[in-house]
């Protein structure tokens, strides 16, 4: 096929129909009754299910009505809390061009991206999206940005000069990929992959590849739910053979009395509780810029052990800064970070004024005239209109007091040779008010240098150019991964009307500096990476950008003493259990491809680390999702990107990472404040029925009264503890084990001394009223009353784990705590007295008297529990409280 025709369009067609068309595979995915349906797939709710049918076949529908309706609000709070199903691969499906420019039997012509072969000569201008995987065959001034797959934000400049075989995406200069975009120039390319063999196309792959792990959380509720349902089980089978066969009970009774113990033991407001607790968690993460996509990423950011980072607009700004200036008279330092015109130039800690240096006015004025950018201050900030390299020269323009608009008007540009990667310069002709000409030039460096015979030195004086103090210099920015441009003038008298590239080679140039240009650390994220070392997180940064500039921010931002590095090449060389034994100690992974990021990710999940990866382009959305939590850019984070994360940036910031762990840590404490607080409650009315059944009294509690119980004490007053704030000492603490139990040693034993305490209570005070002579429904509102009133004392207790509350803070810290204490009174208030709900659960009202009695047991409960807790802090050593 010659390239001068292109394909014919029968080639093209049979090709076509061998390959298929230039589109990615359709994912397929649950829709929404199954996902409805799939809230119900959790034990302990199919044990409340299979409770609910029996009983409503042995006739008592009110109880079986009451049970489902319990089980069907948690499915609906469920339902209406999850994140949108999986759209990563839409998102990138969106990536791919709708139509192409190519040639076919001669004819330049423009077809539907889909339409495209192997083999098609396909045409690139300005503005254009890569429309598949292109091999370069002309490449005139075209620079791509590939920031979706190498997520660096510089456009990268092409040629059609092979490269080696094993070269990274990044470094692959005679490809265009698909999804890519043109920002400059033109090219011509042959289409060498579509579809699901393009780049883009592979990393779709990976996504419908990649495991989805589950939480921490999730992981210990499915254990403990299990073996809850078992325990239940159990002691349930055992109560009905021990009526039946010891007690000589009917079995349809002792069922009944089986089924409420099952009932009472199972904390089936557990799950809303935990649901609404991770739901205000997101809250709190939405004001501070973190904004959740799936609720159970809020308590597994309480649990990482690594962060992940990407470098560019997250662990830095993003925004190009001119740092260093190297002269003939020494190296300069520049202060300020992006592209905010604030900050000086030092000398040897000596620092210049710009007015009285005309080195740097003369600078100042060719980085604005030798400039295609505009930037200009709007509202939310200085604003880059252009090339981010060029936007960094026009801030270096302004912090020297160069005008911009005053200087382009002095001297208009007159003619231009743009930058192209086979000249790799970029020159400018302006005539002063004189009629003088002045060309300005800015370029690669050793591309100027050849250029220039004369330097000029602070004082504005020229000298002989040094070729060796200027080459050390380059060699030393260089190595601090700083991205280089020199900068040069030459006045050409007044006959000069045109400028050519041959004008230009002639030479003569004085070279003004060398320019180090770099993406500088974000001084908030060093201030987080600080904070998450300090609490145990390792930090690491997978970039695709170079190993020496990844290394010089690596170092700047503190991520250990001595940073340590592999590229993505070296990666490639290893074996995933050679991975495994250098990945914890290294903090810098340089050119990482998406394979490399996704092999990084389970290589440290193998080591048992949970780990969060932050990331912006469709490269990233492999690992993003196969994280534990996956943390995408919302500002400059392509679609598929936050399509695969569990959690989203709105300010691009590594800091709202660290906000986002302290809020997840916080999270996982008042969740397990909220679950050894709902616990006894269970214990509490289990036990209630248990003695019942063993001293062979009428059932204190009815099922019906028992999911009341249960429901109310769930949505008022272990809602209050989601509320709770953080604790002092949060970021000090190490991570916690994913492995630990979500009930350690100590939390059982409170778990079970309380609910020991509601059995003595409620048993108790409903024996009272019976042998007072009060009738069963008051005795069983008394006893259901003095569970919910010792559980709003206890309530107290539990705003801390083993620190005292007999104090003004302890019992006013959390206004939430006092609103639900009052709801829960009003409730009681309702189910005592309300002769609705008298009829519904078989209450009735009781006595001042028997009120003061309840208000004494739980004034007791509360006290009781303090000198636990007191105990605890005399004998118990602080690592062993409560793993709390």
């Amino acid at each position: 096929m010659p390239l001068s025709e292109g394909l014919s369009a029968a080639e093209a067609g049979a090709r076509s129909a061998r390959d298929g068309p230039n589109v990615l595979p359709q994912a397929a995915r649950n829709g929404p009754l199954k996902r409805f349906l799939l809230q119900f797939h959790n034990v302990l709710l199919y044990v409340l299910l299979g409770a609910g049918a029996i009983t409503l076949l042995v006739g008592h529908e009110l109880d079986a009505a009451v049970i489902f309706g319990v089980v069907l609000i948690n499915a609906t709070i469920g339902f209406m809390q999850e994140g949108k199903a999986e759209r990563a691969l839409d998102a990138i499906r969106e990536l791919l061009s709708p139509r192409a420019q190519v040639l076919r039997d001669a004819h330049r012509q423009e077809i539907d991206a889909c339409e495209l072969v192997v083999g098609d000569v396909v045409f690139l201008s300005p503005g254009d999206k890569v429309p598949a995987d292109l091999r370069l065959v002309d490449a005139r001034g075209l620079c791509v940005d590939e920031a979706v797959l190498t997520g660096e934000s510089l456009a990268v400049e092409k040629s059609t000069e092979p490269v080696a075989a094993d070269a990274s995406i990044g470094d692959r200069l005679a490809m265009a990929y698909c999804g890519t975009l043109v920002s400059a120039g033109q090219g011509t390319g042959v289409v060498v992959a579509t579809g699901a063999q393009t780049e883009i196309g592979r990393i779709s792959a990976l996504i419908s590849a990649v495991e989805v792990l589950s939480t921490p959380l999730l992981r210990q509720m499915a254990g403990f739910s299990a073996m809850l349902t078992w325990v239940i089980l159990a002691v349930a089978v055992a109560a009905f053979a021990f009526g039946t066969l010891v007690q000589g009970q009917a079995p349809g009774e002792m069922f009944l009395v089986a089924v409420g113990l099952a009932v009472a033991a199972i904390p089936e407001g557990l799950p809303a509780v935990m649901t609404i607790t991770l739901a205000i968690g997101v809250q709190r993460m939405a004001r501070r810029s973190a904004i959740i996509r799936r609720l159970p990423a809020v308590e597994a950011l309480g649990s990482v052990t690594v962060i992940c980072s990407d470098k560019t607009g997250t662990l830095t700004r993003n925004e190009m800064t001119v740092q260093r200036v190297i002269s003939a008279d020494g190296v300069l330092e520049v202060s300020g970070g992006g592209y905010v015109p604030e900050g000086v130039f030092r000398s040897a800690e000596r620092e210049l004024e710009p007015a009285a240096t005309p080195l740097l006015l003369a600078l100042g004025r060719v980085c604005v005239l030798c400039n295609d950018a505009e930037l200009t201050l709007e509202d939310k900030g200085w604003v880059l209109l252009g090339d981010p390299t060029e936007g960094a020269l026009l801030s270096l323009a302004l912090k020297a007091g160069v005008d911009p608009l005053r200087q382009r008007a002095q001297m208009v540009r007159d003619d231009v040779i743009p930058f192209e990667a086979e000249h790799r310069i970029m020159a400018t002709l302006h005539h002063d008010a004189h009629g003088d000409a002045h060309i300005m030039l800015k370029g690669a460096p050793e591309r100027v240098l050849a250029l220039c015979t004369r330097c000029m030195g602070l004082d504005g004086g020229e000298r002989e150019l040094d070729a060796e103090h200027w080459q050390q210099a380059i060699s030393a920015a260089a190595a601090q991964g700083m991205r280089l441009l020199a900068v040069a003038e030459r006045c050409a008298g007044s006959g000069l009307a045109a400028l050519s590239v041959d004008e230009v080679n002639e030479g003569g140039f004085v070279l003004l500096a060398v320019l180090g240009i770099t993406d500088p650390p974000r001084a908030e994220a060093v201030r987080a990476v600080e904070r998450c070392l300090g609490a145990g997180i390792r930090v690491k940064m997978i970039t695709g950008d170079h190993v020496a500039t990844a290394r010089a921010i690596g170092q700047q931002i503190g991520l250990a003493a001595e940073v340590k590095a592999l590229t993505g090449a070296e990666i490639e060389t290893m074996s995933d259990a050679g991975l495994r034994s250098v990945v914890l100690e290294t903090e810098i992974f340089a050119r990482a491809s998406p394979q490399h990021k996704l092999r990084l990710v389970e290589a440290l999940q193998a080591e048992g680390e949970v780990v969060a990866m932050t990331g912006d382009g469709v490269n990233d959305a492999p690992a993003l999702k196969r994280a534990d939590v996956g943390v995408a850019m919302g500002c400059k984070g392509t679609e598929a990107a936050k399509e695969a994360a569990e959690m989203v940036l709105a300010d691009d910031n590594f800091a709202s990472v660290a906000a986002a762990v302290e809020e997840g840590r916080t999270v996982y404490d008042n969740l397990k404040k909220a679950v050894v607080y709902i616990l006894p409650t269970s214990i509490g009315q289990a036990g209630i029925v248990s003695a019942a059944l063993l001293l062979g009294v009428t059932m204190p509690i009815t099922p019906a009264q028992i999911l009341w119980v249960n429901m109310i004490t769930a949505v008022t007053l272990a809602l209050a503890l989601a509320f709770e704030a953080a604790e002092p000492d949060i970021m000090q603490r190490r991570p916690r084990d994913p492995r630990e139990p979500l009930l350690t040693r100590f939390l059982m034993w409170r778990t079970v001394f309380v609910g020991a305490l509601l059995v003595a209570g409620g048993m108790g005070l409903f024996l009272w009223e019976l042998e007072h002579g009060a009738s069963i429904p008051v005795a069983r509102s008394v006893a259901v009353n003095a569970v919910l009133i010792g559980e709003v004392f206890y309530l107290f207790n539990m705003r801390s784990l083993t620190g005292s509350v007999l104090k003004p803070a302890g019992f006013l810290g959390n206004r939430y705590v006092l609103w639900a204490i009052g709801v829960l009174l009003v409730c009681q208030a309702a189910f005592t007295y309300l002769p609705v709900l008298q009829t519904l659960f078989g209450s009735a009202a009781i006595s001042p008297a028997a009120w003061l009695r309840i208000l004494g047991f739980g004034v007791a409960l509360l006290l009781l529990v303090e000198a636990e807790k007191a105990f605890v802090r005399r004998n118990i050593e602080p690592s062993r409280n409560g793993g709390a």
